[in-house]
């Protein structure tokens, strides 16, 4: 079964396309700058151990010219992996934001589409770019079926406890105002990878993903409890351009003190605040480059970050009533093993047994970073958004034509 999966961002589109069941990519890529001058799009196509990476450089309008342009790259003569865009099956779309209206991967319908745009106003910034993906597929594989695997589904299985906020009962009821919590798809594929490595399917488990957005999640067997990001994708972790959690009396502050108004509060805490705003820096390799010219800042701003991560493992350890593993994945928790290694030194008291010079070793797939003797693992797995969405479109398909073939059969017997 062929699936292309598509993440449309505002100005971008990231995709790939796997021949399922297997769950390595047949080609990939992303197409950047659409609507501005000189837009690039990198597309590589996947030969085994190898890759041939093609760059283009055009304008491109809109999405609709952009997911063109792949097409062609998609059926080119020299390096295309399919013949005719009909060959496409399913696209599998990225959507941010599912609200507490669709807890599964879902084949999308007219009225799918509608209730995905009255989630707009939950993430402005991200489900009108989702959404666009979804119609700009729909013009270009025509006899595909367009499924959307949604970022919030994972935390839908959090209880109420959990999810609600101590304000009026009306702002959830009446408004949806609670927490959703975000990178569920991460969190989903990287705590199945650790149920199946550590053979144990009650597992309780901490996945921890570290990226420009960071986000933490207690996973119970299986099923997320909890999760730090809340009812947008600024809550929790300090991360790259974003607070995290912050008092909100300084909101206040701001607005009625220094007369900041609310776009300038939007902006100071999702763009100008988290390692940004203590260093000058979102990326964590310019940071310990500056930490290891000995800047002051950088220092502390790498002590910060991991300790707010070391206290939400001591409360979602609580949570979970014990702890079988943490899980570091994304850009910064799979590479950065200063980080790492900053969140588990003096962990014992839980069960974390941190191997330093394990840590510091570079390896592909699943690996343990923790002692022989370590009662919790602490495990590092990459992760795979793109790959997740496929199987999960996969197996809704394959559970479909089941339940096709199981109802006829069972008209046949009758």
């Amino acid at each position: 079964m062929n699936i292309f999966v598509v993440n449309s961002g505002s100005s971008s589109i990231k995709y790939q396309l796997f021949r399922m069941p297997s769950n390595k990519p047949v080609c990939s890529g992303l197409v950047e700058r659409i609507g501005l001058e000189n837009s690039v799009i990198t597309h590589k196509v996947h030969l085994g151990d190898q890759e041939e990476v093609k760059q283009l450089t055009l304008d491109l309008p809109d999405h609709e010219a952009g997911l063109h342009e792949v097409v062609q790259l998609l059926t080119d003569n020299q390096i295309g992996v399919i013949q005719d865009p009909a060959e496409i099956e399913v696209v599998g779309h990225r959507v941010v934001h599912g609200g507490e209206s669709f807890a599964a991967t879902t084949i999308v319908t007219e009225e799918v589409k509608a209730e995905i745009k009255k989630l707009f106003p939950l993430a402005p910034l991200h489900n009108p770019s989702n959404y666009m993906g979804i119609e700009v597929a729909e013009h270009i594989f025509k006899n595909a079926k367009q499924v959307a695997v949604f970022d919030t589904a994972f935390h839908q299985t959090m209880p109420e406890k959990a999810f609600r906020y101590a304000i009026p009962n009306s702002y959830y009821t009446d408004l949806g105002i609670r927490a959703y919590g975000f990178h569920g798809t991460s969190h989903k594929y990287v705590s199945e990878q650790a149920l199946e490595y550590l053979a144990k399917p009650e597992a309780k488990i901490i996945t921890i993903h570290l990226g420009n957005g960071c986000s933490m999640a207690a996973v119970d067997a299986g099923k997320s409890v909890d999760t730090s990001m809340g009812f947008g994708p600024l809550s929790g972790l300090i991360m790259g351009t974003r607070s995290g959690d912050i008092d909100p009396s300084i909101i206040f502050h701001l607005v009625n003190q220094l007369g900041y108004d609310p776009d300038q509060v939007n902006t100071l805490l999702n763009k100008r605040s988290g390692m940004q705003g203590l260093t000058g820096f979102s990326d964590m390799r310019d940071i310990t480059k500056a930490m290891e010219e000995g800047d002051k800042n950088a220092a502390l701003s790498y002590n910060l970050y991991a300790y707010r991560i070391k206290k939400y493992i001591g409360a979602y350890a609580a949570v979970l009533n014990g702890l079988d593993a943490i899980v570091f994945t994304a850009g910064v928790g799979e590479n950065d093993a200063l980080v790492r290694d900053r969140v588990c030194q003096q962990m014992e008291y839980l069960g974390i047994r941190f191997d330093a010079e394990k840590n510091k070793i570079r390896a592909k797939g699943i690996r343990e970073i923790n002692k022989e003797e370590s009662p919790v693992k602490v495990l590092v797995i990459p992760t795979n958004e793109e790959q997740e969405i496929a199987r999960q479109c996969y197996q809704l398909l394959q559970g479909q034509a089941a339940s096709v073939a199981e109802n006829a059969n069972s008209n046949t017997i009758g």
